[in-house]
């Protein structure tokens, strides 16, 4: 049984060097991992900057207890109270905590992505679906560990601090200082368990939709051109499968980061709590929002990913 184990690892992370000896010439080309890197930072800075209303909204939406009552009553009234309140840059009231985030993030996901999957390819570099969401796995869970998490409890709770009648954080550095000031460190790693689980599910769901479509639209020329549209439609549908498959994970994320995250003593009592309080419901709150928004922003990351990999192919040579 533990030489059966073994060959499965050693088949899944096969060295690319022994697949490149017997490769065909007509392979497809491989994505330097550094390559990768800056084209996904560059992609996820260009990204959040576009979407970010919509986050704003889907959060506000899912920090709005049925307890409390509500504050608003849906969408259109989240962003009239807002406009009202604090003008149109209230929409974007967390943006610096994101942004700072974002950059780091897909560059994470994508150069882990591509350094996993380029060991794991066929003869002709093909990636078939399953490794494809193994990889996708193994970078959403590591992009959670090292910028996600604290990325998102900065900005979960600037956000939630906007909604107070008395705001207390007077942008990015003092919020992040007053953060840490009183909660330290481990502060910003609040929800840490639900946001492994939400990024290692939201990528592995969007990689393996993305390769599935890659390969059925290129079939057996691993090499086969691809319009930007079509790659940003792929890019919506991935996006769409991930909010279906986990919104109810970062409905429990978003609650354990924000500012009353200390009624909740575990991951699985957020859940129980919500469930026993407000119903299935609630844990599909903000999904129509977060919807529009990461459709858009799968869709518009992938683009801009593969438009900056051509050009940095011409202009960084690694082969």
């Amino acid at each position: 049984m533990m030489q059966d184990k073994g060959s499965f690892i050693n088949s899944f992370f096969r060295p690319r060097c022994l697949a490149a000896a017997a490769a065909p010439a007509g392979k497809t080309k491989l994505t330097h991992p550094g390559k990768a890197i800056l084209a996904g930072g560059i992609a996820g800075g260009i990204e959040i900057c576009i979407t970010f209303p919509t986050e704003y909204v889907k959060t506000q939406l899912q920090l709005d207890e049925r307890a409390n009552p509500p504050r608003y009553r849906g969408i259109g009234d989240c962003v009239k109270q807002t406009v009202q309140g604090h003008g149109v840059k209230g929409l974007y009231r967390g943006l610096s905590s994101l942004l700072y985030g974002s950059i780091p993030k897909s560059a994470v996901r994508f150069g882990v992505f591509e350094f996993l999957s380029n060991h794991v390819r066929d003869e002709s570099g093909r990636l078939d679906s399953t490794r494809g969401l193994l990889c996708g796995l193994g970078a959403g869970i590591l992009e959670a560990v090292l910028v996600v998490c604290p990325m998102e409890t900065v900005k979960v709770k600037f956000i939630h601090d906007q909604s107070s009648a008395n705001p207390k954080y007077k942008g990015f550095n003092h919020g992040v200082r007053e953060i840490i000031k009183a909660h330290g460190i481990r502060g910003t790693y609040q929800g840490l368990t639900a946001t492994v689980l939400k990024q290692g599910s939201n990528q592995a769901i969007r990689f393996y939709v993305m390769t599935s479509l890659k390969n059925w639209y290129k079939g057996d020329d691993p090499n086969k051109a691809m319009n930007p549209l079509l790659t940003g439609a792929f890019g919506a549908v991935a996006g769409a499968a991930s909010v279906f498959g986990n919104t109810p994970l970062d409905v429990i994320k978003t609650r354990m980061q924000g500012l009353e995250a200390h009624k909740y003593k575990s991951t699985m009592d957020c859940a129980s709590k919500i469930l026993r309080h407000e119903g299935v419901a609630a844990f599909y709150k903000g999904t129509v929002p977060r919807l529009c928004r990461v459709c858009l922003d799968v869709a518009i990351v992938f683009i801009i990913y593969e438009e900056v990999v051509k050009v940095l192919n011409v202009a960084w040579k690694t082969d």
